[in-house]
């Protein structure tokens, strides 16, 4: 078996802690370097309910997209919530490892999970990565569908492609007007306008998109909006990571057992609709 700092630096490997954002917190939470490490689990969130399931699983790595710490603490007592994660991954000899936006920007990363979900064709990043020479790394993706849909269509195929969750998905603009390219970005994206505008896309699926520059963007030009529920847009990465970190475990013959958490942890759990709100 892999000792965790081997697994880790496999996992540096795929998402250099190098390439994320500057505000963000990325890499080892908690764990012993020198541990084995035999079964992984890889989850959005690190909340207890996730936690949990790590100890239900037997799983030596937990391994998240969603930073426990991203400000920063002064403490880890019990007595607070994520207090209590860290002390339950301790008591059980789980480490903790966090890929955020280093996952957003790798190739392939977040949004070429997301567009692999709904079966999109990656033409190129949104924003490149400038130190990129291959032009291939970056934040969000331009895609192509295979054929002409509209944005009902389209929103329909969204749907029932992503994990199910309470809010589904809203669309803003003509439920008919048709649908050849698609600007995506898991997790959210509405700081992303300027760069969707200027890639000429027919409409831009991402998650978490404020009223204001959801109308500005609307005014801007025709694009079709598509908000989709946060942690829906980003579950797929799990599956993707999972599946390269099982090659690298083929490679190495470590012979680790990787699982996904199917746990549902976006934090909207009922949806109640407006009575006559258009469908």
């Amino acid at each position: 078996m892999p000792r965790l700092s081997e697994v880790i630096a496999a996992l540096d490997a795929l998402w250099p802690p190098a390439s994320a954002e500057d505000w963000d917190a990325v890499g080892t939470v908690c764990g012993d370097p020198d541990q084995e490490v035999s079964r992984v689990l890889f989850a959005v969130d690190p909340v207890q309910e996730i936690v949990d399931e790590a100890v239900k699983l037997g799983a030596d790595l937990l391994v998240t997209h969603h930073p426990l710490y991203l400000r920063g603490t002064t403490t880890v007592a019990a007595s607070n919530f994520k207090g209590r994660v860290v002390h339950t991954l301790i008591k059980n000899d789980i480490a903790l490892h966090v890929a955020h936006t280093n996952a957003d920007r790798a190739d392939p990363g977040v949004s070429d999970a997301l567009a692999g979900a709904l079966d999109l064709r990656v033409v190129r990043p949104l924003v490149p990565d400038p130190t990129d020479a291959d032009g291939r790394r970056g934040l969000g993706r331009v895609c192509e569908l295979d054929h002409l849909l509209t944005v009902r269509e389209f929103a329909a195929r969204v749907a029932k492609r992503l994990p199910a969750t309470a809010q589904g998905i809203r669309v803003a603009g003509d439920p008919e007007a048709l649908v050849r390219t698609v600007a995506v970005s898991g997790g959210s994206g509405d700081s992303l306008f300027a760069d969707v505008r200027a890639a000429g896309v027919d409409a831009f699926l991402t998650a978490d998109l404020r009223h204001h520059p959801a109308s500005e963007a609307r005014a801007h030009s025709p694009l079709a909006l598509l908000d989709a529920a946060h942690w829906a847009t980003e579950w797929p990465w799990c599956e993707l990571a999972a599946a390269q970190l099982d090659e690298i475990s083929d490679r190495h013959g470590w012979d680790l057992r990787v699982h996904v958490s199917k746990t549902v942890t976006d934090p909207w759990n009922s949806h109640s609709p407006s009575p006559g709100a258009p469908n």
